[in-house]
């Protein structure tokens, strides 16, 4: 008899167990991630011409060279989702932890032809082809999943301020010199931004790859 009770309570507490699982995730929505327009950004990382932009924000077109010569433009990346940011080779600060960080991801997502990575020197006048060449093979960088890319350093300039919203302009003498963040830029394959995370943060990396696996289920599943 109490072998027979015991069974029956181990049923219904597994019946139970299962209702609350149940009842839970049908109350818990899935996580869903915002599209970043560029009047939800901090300002002083967005140029004033789009500042007051809310809405139909996307990363526009562009034509730059990577570490292997190659033409890389927006149509690259058509259809993808991509970890986007900014650097330069000579950086002694930030940017060392930053590609460590990025290779955490590359390596995450190294099977998966739908994530790609894309990193822009804010030095275009020092990292050449070459020099790009060289600090990629040091950084174990796999080329058919990430591109260093260099070329006009007026286009670099836009890029940062105005379509990833994540550079700040200083006054110099020189043309379009900025100041870059640690943020890496998390871009749908609708060329809309996805979030902003800190590159030199290896814990948010953890929230990034999360947050990643999440875009992918929302826009190809």
């Amino acid at each position: 008899m109490l072998k027979r009770y015991g069974l029956f309570a181990s049923i219904m507490l597994i019946i139970s167990l299962s209702a609350i699982f149940m009842f839970y995730s049908v109350l818990t929505p899935e996580k869903k991630l915002p599209i970043y327009q560029p009047n939800m950004v901090k300002f002083q990382l967005v140029d004033s011409t789009i500042q007051h932009v809310k809405r139909f924000h996307k990363i526009e077109d562009f034509s730059l060279v990577n570490q292997n010569n190659e033409i890389v433009t927006n149509e690259t990346y058509n259809g993808k989702i991509y970890i986007a940011d900014f650097f330069f080779t000579t950086c002694p600060g930030i940017c060392p932890i930053m590609k460590e960080n990025m290779t955490i991801l590359q390596d995450e997502f190294i099977n998966d032809d739908d994530i790609l990575l894309l990193s822009h020197t804010v030095t275009p006048e020092i990292d050449s082809v070459h020099v790009l060449k060289k600090y990629s093979q040091e950084q174990g960088v796999l080329d058919s999943k990430w591109n260093m890319v260099t070329g006009d350093k007026k286009q670099i300039y836009d890029l940062a301020r105005k379509s990833y919203l994540v550079a700040e302009d200083i006054e110099s003498p020189l043309k379009y010199d900025m100041i870059h963040t640690e943020n890496f830029v998390l871009v749908d394959s609708k060329r809309r931004i996805r979030g902003f995370y800190d590159g030199t943060d290896s814990d948010v990396m953890d929230n990034l790859i999360s947050d990643i696996k999440i875009l992918k289920k929302e826009e190809f599943e």
